[in-house]
């Protein structure tokens, strides 16, 4: 039978606890939302909601073809100038999700020949990458500038680039950013950092976690970044020199084959954008609440990471017990990530949380209490 391997994936699945379903929340959800990447609480801010609905007004509801045909508006071009500017870059280029935009810098960025050093950490995004890449691809250790520097001395061959996350999205610990760009430098390779969970939450009014290392402009590093988390809209970009640019513009396939970002979510991410410019304390309250998350649930007994941005990772003994707490928090009335295999690594499954700029003191202890109070 066709896909009859399918059935036996699936029984698999079920026998280890871990089968994953879709769960559609409506409009109104009664649950205090600590699961999602909205850091700023800004999707459902007003000005970002009319951001979006002003640009489908003006210019459809979708984009209507790839960038390179009819997909660049205007509004594409304004947000690219702004999220530039903001962060410190060149240039900007906008693309349909941060995953995409991932894809499109490691792939365009490691070309046949090239060494791909890749930390252990990384998201799925940069993972998948590197696997598209013609470059070959070395996984090192952790958050490793040493590790870096060792795979970069071994290379004798062409071009070569070091590839991280800013801010690792399982633990939400940060990657030592100025320590690789040294590594790198002492070799003549670039560096490609991902910065989704780092822009709006770190940095100097939420410029991101490159900004904030000094890294911001420099001429052999490229950032990508993601409009679906602290911009509370969808969407990625990369930010970087503006010959590094002008390449992805012709060599990633990404960009060049995929529709362009609709005009909606780009307004959204435009206006936010905007907020967070007049409103720069967000960040620094996001990164308050990710502190505070985590000094109550250490003292309440919880194996809690100690978070460097907003998000605040607490161990599960199993993974069916991650999946049971989650559901407990659930039923309590607090929606909690769950993070177990193949996610991560089996014997590290645990709750995922998200810090919010605009979470009250009450919310902050009932969360607490609530995690609390169903722990396996």
């Amino acid at each position: 039978m066709a896909f009859g391997w399918i059935d036996e994936q699936a029984q698999l699945r079920r026998s280890a606890g871990l089968v994953r379903t879709l769960r559609p929340r409506p409009a109104d959800s009664p649950l205090l939302d600590l699961a999602s990447n909205d850091y700023l609480g800004l999707a459902r801010h007003p000005e970002v909601t009319e951001g979006a609905a002003r640009a489908a007004r003006t210019w459809g509801a979708g984009a209507t073809g790839s960038r390179l045909v009819t997909g660049t508006t205007e509004l594409h071009a304004e947000l690219e100038r702004e999220l530039a500017d903001f962060c410190g870059f060149e240039a900007a280029l906008v693309f349909s999700s941060g995953y995409a935009a991932n894809l499109a810098a490691v792939t365009a960025l490691a070309p046949h020949g090239s060494l791909i050093v890749s930390d252990a950490g990384n998201h799925a995004s940069l993972i998948d990458g590197c696997r598209l890449a013609r470059g070959t691809t070395q996984v090192v250790t952790h958050a490793d500038p040493d590790a870096v520097r060792k795979a970069l001395d071994t290379w004798d061959g062409g071009a070569a680039v070091a590839v991280s996350d800013t801010v690792f999205s399982v633990d939400g610990d940060a990657a030592p950013l100025a320590a690789l760009a040294r590594a790198c430098r002492e070799y003549g390779a670039g560096l490609v950092v991902d910065d989704a969970h780092g822009l709006g939450v770190l940095g100097d009014g939420g410029r991101g976690a490159p900004h904030a290392a000094g890294l911001a402009g420099a001429e052999d590093v490229v950032v990508t970044v993601t409009l679906s988390k602290s911009l509370g809209s969808q969407g990625g970009a990369v930010l970087g020199p503006a010959r590094v640019i002008d390449h992805l513009v012709n060599a990633a396939r990404t960009f060049i084959f995929d529709t362009g970002l609709a005009p909606a979510a780009a307004g959204a991410a435009l206006a936010a954008l905007t907020l967070l410019r007049r409103e720069p304390e967000r960040a620094a309250r996001a990164r308050a609440v990710a502190g505070e998350l985590h000094a109550r649930l250490t003292a309440a007994g919880l194996e809690a990471v100690r978070p460097d941005a907003a998000v605040v990772s607490v161990r599960a003994p199993s993974p069916e017990g991650a999946v049971r707490w989650a559901a407990d928090c659930r039923s309590a009335g607090l929606a909690v990530g769950c993070f177990r295999p193949p996610s991560v690594p089996d014997g590290i499954s645990r709750l995922r949380l998200t810090a919010r700029a605009d979470l009250g003191e009450g919310q902050i202890e009932g969360a607490v209490r609530v995690i609390g109070a169903t722990r396996p």
